[in-house]
């Protein structure tokens, strides 16, 4: 669930007054332009004025609904055995049932993509972020006091809404904040406290009964919204509603009080502008061959990041654990695959502009395959004589502890970030989506019929199957996918539409791949 937030944003020199010659002519317009100029580049180019730590502030704060959304996700783990087996609500829930429970939840994700969007344009990115509060609140509410599976399912239906919309809404809004120097350490936030979350619900569900945990995992939203009701809204979105005074007031408070944000504005103000200018209808986007090469790598990068069995695998970590006959003495493993996650995904945002997208997607999506491979290659023997794995449980846990590592270094986060990177901004606002209900749907399915494909197949025959799919998504990001690091969102289109780079457009490559800005190299 990230945004495009390392795009190099371009210099436009400022317009002229419409009449110029209340500026006299000649020398004086001349040095209207070079005092304009000025004034933007330093504002704007890599060492820009304006103070980064209110930056910071703001974009953590968004990312606090992102580790209210992680713990969600990784609430099932820790809650299956005490309500199918130890029946902790007091009623009974069956694996079956159990499924619905840790499943539905996607579908509320996939619900909200669409609606999510439209809210941010109605009611800004702050106000849509706070009034998501109001359904992972009910959803907590419903699942603490649950008094039948009915109740308990419609509440993390919820969390889904709640937390779905701000895998679309968090990151739209740190990308939007951020100056560009900085724009990309913001991006990676969300996918790092969404991993944060997954690990503080492992750590305390290991201490803490179901409704405890849920009850600390419902206090999460709330102190979200008391931080973040004192952010300020994007900057961006005032332009986009001709606020433009109010657009001010939020730069000076994410840049200081000292920032000269006109130069930004009027950047702002040309972005919007050219955005609306070149806004094209949905069926006609879809007619353009970028369009539908990015909507064919996009849709076929989340459909390998589902059904390599992540989901499966964070959902039902405990219950793998159980089964490779970890026993009580492996209480803790859970706890550590958490960390690992956490800590690979802080790997994966140090290096993903360094080596690039494409081989990060490579190398994660063949070592998950290799440690799918361990996990069925381990329950296949235990199948065959469960005498022969008495001495392998640490295998099981080795190749789960691998497969979070490798995916959380690509196939977690860079899918996201590729989404970003390769829909043109006029057709973004409806592609992108689509993409983000194709990952929650089958997020959905495999979590969903886990479970049943374990009854039918056995648990060797599941992760046969995983490890298939991961060697078929190496060969499809080998022939499909394209490298987008240091290239702009225009040389991704051209890319994608099958033109050919000038030589002028790789050298800019080679200057963003050095840091440098290349309209200023």
């Amino acid at each position: 669930m990230t945004s495009n937030g390392d795009e190099t944003t371009p210099l436009i020199t400022p317009a002229l007054p419409a009449n110029r010659a209340d500026y006299g002519s000649g020398e004086d317009v001349q040095k209207f332009a070079r005092d304009a100029m000025s004034k933007f580049v330093v504002n704007n180019v890599a060492g820009e004025s304006g103070r980064k730590l209110p930056q910071f502030i703001a974009g953590l704060a968004a990312s606090g609904g992102a580790l209210a959304a992680g713990t969600f996700l990784g609430w099932t783990a820790p809650t299956d055995k005490p309500l199918t087996v130890q029946h902790e609500y007091g009623f009974p829930i069956s694996n079956e049932e159990f499924s619905w429970v840790g499943s539905i939840s996607n579908l509320g994700a996939a619900l909200m993509c669409f609606p999510i969007g439209y809210m941010m344009k109605m009611i800004g990115r702050k106000w849509s972020m706070l009034a998501m509060v109001l359904p992972l609140v009910l959803g907590w509410l419903l699942i603490i006091f649950a008094e039948n599976v009915g109740m308990m399912m419609v509440g993390r239906f919820f969390l889904g809404v709640g937390g779905g919309a701000f895998c679309v809404a968090a990151p739209t809004y740190t990308a939007e904040i951020a100056q560009p120097s900085i724009r990309g350490t913001l991006g990676t936030f969300f996918q790092l406290m969404v991993t944060v979350g997954i690990l503080f619900v492992y750590a305390v569900g290991a201490g803490v009964d179901v409704q405890m945990l849920s009850i600390i995992c419902g206090i999460i939203p709330l102190v979200f919204g008391a931080i973040f009701f004192f952010m300020p809204e994007s900057p961006y979105y005032f332009v986009e509603k001709g606020r433009y005074s109010e657009a001010s007031s939020s730069l000076k408070w994410l840049r200081g009080a000292q920032y000269d944000e006109n130069a930004e504005i009027e950047d702002l103000k040309q972005a919007d502008a050219k955005v609306k200018a070149e806004a094209i209808p949905m069926l006609e986007a879809f007619r353009q061959k970028a369009t539908i090469r990015a909507l064919i790598i996009s849709l076929g990068l989340m459909f390998f990041q589902q059904l390599s069995g992540i989901n499966a695998v964070i959902f039902y970590n405990t219950d793998i654990f159980a089964s490779a006959n970890g026993g009580e003495e492996m209480s803790s493993a859970s706890i550590i695959v958490g960390g690992i996650q956490v800590v690979a995904t802080l790997v994966a945002s140090a290096v993903v502009d360094k080596v690039g997208r494409r081989i990060l997607l490579l190398i994660s999506d063949f070592m998950m395959a290799v440690s799918t491979i361990m996990l069925a290659v381990y329950f296949q023997l235990k199948q065959d004589d469960p005498s022969k794995v008495d001495d392998l449980s640490w295998l099981a846990v080795l190749a789960v502890c691998l497969f979070i590592a490798m995916f959380s270094i690509g196939y977690g986060p860079v899918p996201w970030l590729m989404v970003g990177e390769l829909f043109a901004n006029n057709v973004k606002a409806f592609a992108s989506p689509i993409a983000g209900v194709f990952n929650w749907l089958l997020a959905f399915l495999v979590t969903k019929i886990f479970t049943n494909l374990k009854d039918g197949m056995g648990e060797a025959g599941v992760f046969w199957l995983f490890s298939g799919i991961s060697l078929l998504g190496t060969v499809f990001v080998f022939l499909v996918v394209p490298e987008t690091k240091g290239k702009s969102l225009n040389d991704i289109q051209r890319l994608l539409s099958g033109e050919k780079e000038s030589t002028a457009d790789q050298g800019n490559d080679e200057a963003r791949s050095d840091g440098r800005d290349p309209q200023v190299a």
